[in-house]
């Protein structure tokens, strides 16, 4: 007689044989679109905001192209909000404001189109962006009340966003109009609720929030990842070469930081970025510490450049080549957000600057890592695809502050001599062994290339090369999803904007050389200048260089950890095949070293296996050390 197992048996082998963190022998990440490097171009949105005009477009589009901007790479042109006139009701097309865009009119009896524009914009040598929601309305129906040009009609009229239109949608935009970029914000998702005046004023229609800002277990993630999904599989068929950009705009919502990679070519990592420069500082905050999830093809997004508008106009180059090297060091996309028929010499001139802009599109794809942080003070290092580093220092505050750059922040011989070249000066700044003193301007960001002897006589840390890193699983869900470890996080961490609670979801993901958390890599009291930081419960895959014949690390439960109780295990996978293993491990216990033989070996995948429950926080474990040689 067959005995049965019981059915909580049953589920939990279900679960495990579905599990995220079994390896699957193949890189997973599946680019969504075509951007190896960080995009780049302009739109409108911080500029004109809804009081935008075809004549203001095209304005900025030849000083991309007259300036020398085109030829430095900035090639997308994006019309953003503001552009629609409403949604036919007998079809559902989407009819474009011919009072904004005036060659949209194709005359009396005819569709309104955007193709004589896109037409244009594709003469001029450059690409084409579109905006739209992935809701039902748009942002500028939530926060721009007063303007003139929002949809008009009724309710069915006005609701221009790609809600149960996203195939319509998608052929119009990519097809009929050939547009090649387009932007999907989410305020249709959030900022429709029977509390919000437009709404109990009648007029628009009710849409119970699924997008709760501030508050991730109100959020329907899944939900949100589905409407996502169908937008990509709809792209897909009408663009099957891949020949287009997706850039999901839900401002650090619903845990996007960590699943937009696998959704979008870029997504926005925070709330919109404005023309002061606290607000530019907290935008590079949210992605400084996101390495592990950007790579080519995949790009964190702190928002537009405000280069040109307030704290960063014709008054304040200095904050302006700040801001401009920050975004070259994270790897982010580069849109400019300004009004370029009024932009000065100087400010084109920041915007071109050849040798940061390398930097930023370094084929390589890697984002600059935190070698040193304060809360005054920061150094970011970018491995590039020649082997040197990008460094750059960056002093936060009002007032001079002194900087000591070290081979080690940089992985290099601290005996050997590194040269460095000055990127915005275009010039060489000499050499040093060691260490190097600086003193830095209020505001400043200084920005190097730097070369030198490697730390390692050969291979590299994993840490340097984020770019071959794919966070399959970060452990971070089942954290947000549990109140009762949520609140232990929230008790006894820091934060993106100094309070006690994220102000993102997704925080706490892996880390190059740090834990999740910002402190420094231990285990039972033995240090780790180099290594990864992560969560139990994760599993990252990381491409191997040819030729290499190791990977090594010292692994264990981080001291830093406040989950006690479980055990953790660690596996190395390479190409399917287990490699390594360690028994399972708790807090306290010594590091224990784990390799494995590369040869021959294309991928590997890092797993950190949890044994148990933990109520009393979360689990952070180190690879100390790791590294591929």
């Amino acid at each position: 007689m067959k005995r049965l197992l019981p059915l909580a048996l049953l589920v939990a082998l279900s679960a495990q044989a579905q599990s995220p963190l079994e390896p699957t022998g193949r890189w997973q990440h599946q680019p969504v679109g075509s951007a190896p490097t960080p995009p780049m171009g302009w739109s409108s949105w911080n500029a004109f905001r809804v009081d935008i005009t075809e004549q203001k477009v095209l304005a900025s589009a030849q000083v991309i192209v007259d300036s020398g901007l085109a030829s430095a790479g900035y090639r997308s042109i994006n019309v953003d909000d503001g552009w629609w006139l409403k949604r036919r009701t007998s079809d559902g097309r989407l009819l474009v404001r011919t009072g904004l865009f005036p060659s949209a009119d194709l005359g009396a009896g005819k569709d309104s189109s955007l193709r004589p524009f896109t037409d244009r914009i594709h003469a001029m040598g450059l690409k084409a962006g579109l905006y739209t929601d992935i809701g039902r309305n748009a942002c500028s129906q939530a926060y721009d009340a007063d303007s003139p040009n929002l949809p008009e009609g009724t309710h069915a009229e006005r609701e221009v966003g790609l809600m149960g239109f996203v195939e319509q949608d998608v052929k119009l935009f990519f097809g009929e109009w050939n547009f090649d970029y387009l932007k999907v914000d989410g305020c249709g998702l959030s900022s429709y609720g029977r509390d919000r005046p437009h709404v109990a004023s009648g007029q628009y229609r009710e849409y119970i929030p699924t997008i709760v800002e501030g508050s991730i277990n109100q959020s329907d993630i899944e939900g949100t990842k589905k409407l996502y999904a169908g937008l990509k599989q709809a792209l897909n068929k009408v663009r099957p070469a891949n020949d287009y950009m997706l850039s999901v705009c839900l401002w650090g919502t619903v845990n996007v930081r960590s699943w937009g990679q696998d959704y979008g070519t870029l997504w926005r990592s925070s709330r919109d970025i404005w023309k002061g420069f606290a607000q530019m500082v907290h935008n590079f905050d949210t992605v400084a510490t996101r390495e592990f999830y950007a790579g080519p093809g995949r790009w964190n997004d702190p928002d537009m450049l405000e280069i040109g508008n307030g704290d960063f106009g014709d008054n304040h180059l200095l904050e302006a080549r700040t801001h401009l090297g920050l975004w070259a060091i994270v790897s982010a996309p580069l849109m400019i957000g300004t009004d370029l028929s009024k932009a000065s010499p100087a400010i084109l001139g920041i915007l071109k600057a050849p040798e940061v802009v390398a930097v930023n599109q370094d084929p390589a794809g890697h984002q600059g890592v935190l070698a040193y942080a304060d809360s005054d003070r920061q150094i970011l290092v970018k491995t590039l695809a020649d082997g040197r580093k990008a460094v750059l220092l960056f002093n936060r505050t009002g007032s001079p502050a002194k900087f000591t750059l070290t081979a080690e922040h940089l992985k290099m011989d601290a005996a050997s001599p590194i040269a460095l070249r000055d990127a915005w000066a275009r010039a060489e700044a000499g050499s040093f062994t060691g260490k190097r003193e600086f003193e830095l301007k209020p505001r400043e960001a200084l920005l190097f290339t730097a070369a030198g002897k490697h730390v390692l006589p050969r291979g590299y840390f994993v840490s340097e090369r984020p770019g071959n890193v794919y966070v399959a699983r970060d452990g971070i869900r089942a954290l947000e999803q549990d109140p009762v470890v949520y609140r232990a996080l929230a008790s006894w961490s820091t934060t993106d904007n100094g309070g006690t609670r994220p102000a993102y979801a997704g925080w706490g993901g892996p880390r190059a050389d740090s834990t999740p958390y910002d402190q420094a890599l231990s285990i039972q009291r033995e240090a780790f200048r180099h290594g990864i930081g992560v969560l139990a419960d994760s599993r990252l895959q990381v491409q191997v260089a040819p030729g290499s014949q190791r990977f090594a690390a010292k692994v264990g439960v981080d001291d830093s950890t406040r989950g006690k109780a479980a055990a953790v295990s660690f596996e190395v996978w390479g190409d399917g095949r287990r490699l390594a293993s360690t028994a399972p491990m708790k807090f306290n216990q010594a590091a224990r070293e784990l390799s494995a033989d590369l040869r021959g070996v294309k991928l590997i995948e890092l797993i950190a296996r949890q044994h148990g429950a933990d109520t009393t926080g979360p689990i952070v474990v180190t690879w100390g050390g790791a590294r591929i040689e």
